[in-house]
């Protein structure tokens, strides 16, 4: 049992204002595992108040980049030293396969803690220009208060993906975990204290969606950092709009991947495959919709009926488990309504749809493969979130762009070809912010983000930093040599 009774916020543990908590259920057990408090509003102003303190009069914002990169370092080196335990706190809040959150959920978490310090180092904070009006020293700045929201499928991976950025830039921080994962966010905050992140910088405070509300509202909070669904997106757009606060937002998607006919499918399958259910299809980046011409399309529903029938599904510590259960019951039930539209709608269920006969407990659903479906039913425009994947027949490469495209959401893709430059050229025309020829990745120096209703703004890269950051233009005499790393909060 995992028990938090207290709050990290201002650099203490605080008692909560509320005596509400948030019991945290094992996926796989449906036993609880811990509780920690449940923020109040009351606790969100704390929070806010601290992480306001610390960025108007504090040292964070004042110090050198150099001196935040080694606060850090200092972060990532007990995180490394720790990363077993972070995999396996994970797996046990969301029933993630134990052997994919050893590196996407921990060490994922640190290659991008890596970079940001690195980047830290390395970024021009300050640049002197030189044009027709004199001389100018265009300064990068920290943003401010930064209210992080981050989900469930993969929490300390994407709080990296604020967190990280924003303690580079100089801001100060006030995380909200979701309630169904929030004891690696009370970890989290226990690894920076010990490495010596000033009070206040980092906050963390679990609570649901109107408590979270209050987050986004916050007059003292100056941008937010929102990854989760798009309908919780377009409130949190709309909340920020009303202020005009900076918002990054990364939402869902429906991606498709693009099978060619000159693939070599014992190549290409194993890593589709794994890139459609990677976390057990809870993932945003999922490669859900598989486009194949009709000439290959049963071949590849072959395939993966194949790959599927392989796949392990039950206990998540099980290194020999490639499907674990999902977070919560509520979501079997939301993947379990969209295998029953996908029947009703005219797809072929090919294998799964049901639960696991030998699995009396834990919220499993069966890896699913639905074959000859239309793009235009629901499995194939909304994102189900769960281990279901849909195979679309398309007639041409101008018919299978035409059906990749034809989606509410832009977020991730690939193409499959063995003519790599006919891949990439065919990969430019997908209306999507990130996309890969022949496999799946994600590039933590490189922009991420979503079209259409996948998101706004962008994370990882140096891009991931500048949304942090707010630019000033500083005239200055002509003559002036300027630049360098000044502290950007002097």
């Amino acid at each position: 049992m995992h028990q938090h009774e207290r709050l990290p916020i201002g650099g203490e543990w605080v008692e909560p204002t509320s005596d509400e908590v948030i019991e945290v259920i094992s996926p796989s057990t449906e036993q609880v595992v811990g509780r920690v408090p449940h923020a109040s509003t009351a606790d969100i102003d704390r929070a806010v108040a601290a992480a306001r303190s610390a960025f108007d009069t504090g040292p964070w914002s004042r110090t050198s980049p150099d001196e935040r990169a080694d606060v850090m370092a200092r972060i990532s080196a007990i995180m490394k030293e720790r990363a077993e335990e972070i995999a396996r706190l994970i797996t046990e809040q969301n029933g993630s396969p134990i052997s994919w959150s050893i590196g996407a959920q921990a060490w994922a978490s640190i290659m991008v803690l890596d970079y940001y310090t690195e980047l830290a180092r390395e970024f021009p904070f300050e640049e002197l220009r030189t044009g027709a009006m004199g001389q100018t020293l265009v300064r990068q700045q920290p943003v401010g208060v930064v209210g992080a929201i981050v989900p469930w499928n993969v929490p300390m991976f994407v709080t990296m993906l604020k967190v990280a950025p924003a303690l580079a830039a100089g801001a100060t921080i006030v995380l909200k975990p979701a309630p169904e994962t929030p004891l690696d966010a009370f970890l989290l905050a226990e690894i920076v204290e010990e490495a010596g992140l000033p009070a206040g910088v980092l906050n963390v405070v679990p609570a649901g969606r109107e408590v979270s509300e209050h987050l986004v509202r916050h007059p003292d909070v100056d941008k937010i950092g929102f990854t989760g669904s798009s309908t919780a997106g377009r409130r949190i757009a709309s909340l920020c709009g009303e202020q005009l606060k900076r918002v990054t937002l990364e939402l869902g998607g429906k991606s498709a991947a693009i099978i060619l006919d000159d693939v070599d499918l014992d190549v290409a399958m194993p890593q589709l495959h794994q890139a459609a259910t990677m976390n057990t299809g809870q993932a945003c980046v999922a490669q859900t919709r598989i486009l194949a011409s009709r000439g290959r399309h049963d071949e590849v529903v072959d395939r993966l009926v194949e790959l599927t029938k392989a796949q392990i599904v039950g206990d998540p510590f099980d290194p020999a488990t490639t499907v674990g259960p999902l977070v919560a019951e509520r979501q079997r039930d939301r993947v379990e309504h969209y295998i029953a539209a996908g029947r009703d709608e005219g797809a072929k269920l090919v294998i799964g749809g049901g639960r696991p006969q030998d699995l009396d407990r834990g919220w499993f659903v069966e890896p699913t493969v639905f074959a000859g479906v239309d793009n235009s039913m629901t499995i194939a425009q909304e994102e189900i979130f769960g281990p279901v994947v849909s195979v679309i027949p398309f007639e041409d490469e101008a018919d299978a762009l035409r059906i990749a495209n034809d989606s509410s959401y832009g977020l991730s893709g690939s193409v499959w070809s063995a003519d790599v430059e006919h891949g990439i050229e065919l990969a430019r025309r997908v209306q999507t912010g990130s996309i890969t020829v022949n496999g799946f990745t994600l590039a933590f120096h490189a922009p991420f983000g979503g079209w259409k209703q996948s998101g706004l703004g962008r994370e990882m890269g140096p891009e991931g930093l500048q949304a942090y950051l707010e630019s000033t233009q500083l005239n200055v005499p002509a003559g002036h040599a300027g630049g360098g790393q000044t502290p950007v909060g002097a």
